[in-house]
């Protein structure tokens, strides 16, 4: 099919017309186009050949069923022609860069922080979309553009969103995609959607892909058949506890072997869970979005930030120190709310779904801040709507209404809401010394 001419119009299924400005990028199943409708700018994706009746009949489901999350870049207006077929999505802002630039280094995330707010972001906006019945099938590194100051992601491709178990014709890149579903064992669903999140989750925290060790680095050339066998015939590990054969090779996955030891133990314990051979060939042995949400808010919850300027994160049930400095940053207190355990330095927050029953785990409901007047003094300041209720260790009781803090006190109970409350206590991360 031929690129499409500046001032080319396309008519909408909402009455409305697109005119072509100029092509953004092409690929497999088509061209992308910057096009204006109304007087705005949208993103016009035109097929190259037109997609089957079940495949249109799929998209237009899900326009009006609307997008599971803000984080969709999900198609609104179907293309209303006999010539053309296609759709028109909300076009990329600027400041969001592609995934695989972060993953050759040529764009940085600014921080941990937002690094981690990326990847909750994708498992949340997966999870939506698999609690509204359907599975994205065709997840890999091309479908992901990041903020890199804030770690916010935009989710692309999502015309091959469907039912789960139903094939439309794409069933992934072989990289991301489930072994069973390699294999044509079964049909991509929200079980090999769970694999593919792992991938990428992998990918976005140690830079590397997880299968991707010794022995890719040892072909001159990927093909179909090595492929298949690497990821779907006999997947390994790069640290499988067991089989030592896919280590990362030295001078090779430089990002990887750096990054491994750098994070908390709780979270390798999560990936050589999650890509053991055991739980790789058994799909539904797999974890599911939402204990991923778990396990990336308590890593949230142990990443702090140094007064050199940088992030850290704090280890469990051993001291803390600076991975760029070196400083040692002491033993903190900590702050339990049901199986999530808050360290308790300056600048570390909580959130909606720590504090209340909301179901909401980016809305900043409490910060730890250092005294005003005296440094070596924190607290908590309250950025809740609600009315928090402190029982201090001699038993006396404060309110803390909203916008007011409390001070940090070892043994401190703290009553959030009537489904929530916390203790400042020692409990994963021992203190030698009380911080006020």
């Amino acid at each position: 099919m031929k690129t499409l001419k500046q001032g080319t119009t396309i008519p909408l299924s909402n009455g409305s017309t697109a005119v072509v400005k100029s092509l953004l990028g092409e690929g497999g199943q088509g061209a992308v186009y910057l096009a204006q409708v109304d007087g705005k700018d949208y993103a016009l994706k035109i097929y190259a050949k037109r997609p089957s009746k079940k495949f249109m009949l799929n998209l237009l489901d899900n326009i009006r069923k609307g997008a599971p999350t803000k984080h969709f870049l999900w198609p609104k207006w179907m293309v209303n022609s006999p010539v053309y077929s296609g759709y028109v999505m909300d076009v990329r802002p600027k400041e969001y860069i592609e995934f695989s630039r972060f993953l050759i280094a040529k764009a940085r995330f600014a921080s941990w922080s937002a690094l981690i707010n990326g990847a909750m972001e994708i498992t949340y906006a997966f999870r939506e979309l698999h609690r509204a019945g359907l599975s994205y099938q065709d997840l890999n590194d091309g479908n992901f553009f990041f903020n890199p100051k804030t770690g916010s992601v935009l989710i692309c491709d999502n015309d091959n969103v469907c039912p789960p178990d139903t094939n439309l014709g794409i069933r992934g890149k072989f990289r991301y995609m489930a072994p069973e579903v390699i294999l044509c064992k079964n049909n991509p669903n929200n079980l090999s959607d769970y694999f593919s999140l792992s991938v990428i989750l992998f990918m976005l925290l140690m830079n590397n892909h997880p299968l991707d060790g010794r022995r890719v680095a040892s072909v001159p050339c990927l093909n179909d058949a090595i492929e298949r066998h690497v990821y779907g015939e006999h997947p390994i590990f790069i640290y499988d506890l067991k089989d030592d054969s896919n280590r990362p090779v030295s001078g090779v996955h430089t990002n990887v072997r750096q990054r491994w030891q750098l994070f908390p133990q709780f979270v390798r314990d999560t990936f050589f869970k999650q890509f053991s051979a055991e739980v790789m060939a058994n799909p539904n042995k797999r974890m599911a979005d939402n204990e991923w949400l778990k396990v990336l808010q308590q890593l949230r919850n142990q990443t702090l930030r140094c007064d050199c300027g940088y992030e850290t994160f704090a280890e469990v049930g051993s001291g803390t120190f600076c991975y760029t400095c070196g400083k040692q940053l002491g033993k903190p207190l900590t702050l339990s709310i049901g199986k999530q355990h808050i360290a308790l330095y300056p600048g570390m927050c909580l959130y909606a779904n720590q504090t209340s029953a909301k179901d909401d785990a980016f809305t900043v409901t409490g910060e730890v801040v250092r005294n005003a007047k005296d440094p070596y003094v924190w607290g908590i300041i309250n950025r809740s709507q609600d009315t928090w209720t402190c029982t201090l260790p001699d038993g006396r009781t404060v309110n803390i209404e909203s916008n007011m803090g409390f001070p940090i006190y070892r043994g401190m109970d703290v009553q959030f809401s009537q489904t929530r409350n916390g203790k400042i206590d020692r409990v994963i991360i021992k203190p030698d010394r009380v911080i006020m």
